[in-house]
């Protein structure tokens, strides 16, 4: 008899893991083309599932970042050689929350906006809505508008970067950086991990794969390398949730390929007596357990500093109104 697994998130985000429907198939559907080490913790011939030091505590404080964005606006330019190139008007706001889990609370330790103009337009200048100005960012070989929201990735990093640095400022040596989502170039962070909570690649092989999915909540896998571009150490985690499929409530951490093999064993240790108190529940939130209680807050909390997207549309929209209207008017 066929079995059935329910996906405790709510279809409209998708799915946990990105799966391609085949038959028997229990995992992400992407196959990896990276190099991976497995034996770098245990020999892979030995994985099994692991269990945190005893007596191991998490950080006094938590730092956890994210970014969101949004597009407000599709535009085109008109240049004065008759081309015209596609372009997006962007919001965009990264911010961080500092957890103390000595005194249990949790507070917003830093958050900016930006709004940006992307187009590969040579001549486009900053676009200016009323009080709003998007600073012009050019991208290359963007001609085609559906390649454009993939610019908006770079300077949101940088901005998440810029306000983890503030967010440290004051801090001492012993807290621990959650990003959300994979570390990419924050990979110069120090005591900071990547949590990935979408699974959409294969990393290993099915021997090492079905360890990973014999995991109990608050177990780890054994720590493995990768080789992509952004390469560095990884590991999963099963986050405490109810019961489902294989790969239900399965995220990978990643840290810093810069690290040594024994820093980046502390820092899975560590992550994994950390993250599962910050697991989401069923009822609270459609992205449960993967979605962390404060990052959900945070998202919430940067969207409405993002602002009305209708009113910014409609200042948009008026203010390129008006700029057509005065340069035909300087050419009769």
């Amino acid at each position: 008899m066929t079995r059935y697994f329910i996906d405790a998130w709510d279809p409209a985000y998708g799915s946990s893991i990105e799966a391609d429907g085949s038959a028997g198939f229990a995992g992400p559907s992407e196959q990896s083309t990276a190099q991976v080490d497995a034996d770098l913790e245990v020999p892979a011939e030995r994985w099994q599932p692991l269990l945190p030091p005893a007596g191991l505590r998490p950080p006094p404080v938590v730092l956890l970042v994210d970014g969101v964005r949004r597009i407000d606006a599709g535009l085109w330019t008109e240049e004065e050689d008759g081309e015209s190139y596609p372009g997006l008007a962007a919001s965009y706001a990264a911010g961080v929350v500092r957890c103390d889990l000595e005194q249990g609370v949790a507070v917003l330790a830093g958050s900016r906006v930006r709004r940006g103009l992307f187009t590969a337009s040579p001549s486009a200048a900053d676009a200016v809505a009323g009080s709003i100005r998007y600073e012009v960012h050019r991208v290359s070989g963007a001609g085609e508008q559906s390649k454009l929201p993939a610019a908006i990735q770079a300077p949101l990093t940088a901005l998440e970067v810029e306000v983890s640095g503030d967010a440290r400022a004051d801090a001492g040596d012993d807290d621990l950086l959650i990003v959300d989502g994979p570390l990419r170039n924050r990979r110069q962070l120090a005591r900071t991990i990547g949590y990935i909570k979408t699974q959409h690649r294969q990393y290993l092989p099915p021997r090492l794969s079905a360890v990973v999915t014999s995991l109990q909540p608050g177990q780890r896998s054994p720590v493995f390398m990768t080789g992509t571009t952004w390469g560095g150490y990884s590991w999963y985690i099963r986050l405490p949730g109810r019961p489902g499929a294989p790969w239900a409530g399965i995220i990978r951490a990643e840290c810093s390929s810069d690290l040594s093999p024994a820093a980046a064993f502390a820092l899975a240790d560590l992550s994994l007596v950390t993250l599962p108190r910050f697991a989401s529940t069923a009822y609270k939130d459609p992205r449960a357990p993967q979605n962390l209680i404060p990052i959900a807050g945070l998202e919430r909390r940067l969207r409405a500093m993002l602002g009305d997207s209708r009113l910014l549309h409609r200042a948009l929209t008026q203010s390129a109104a008006r700029a057509a209207y005065e340069a035909a008017t300087r050419k009769d």
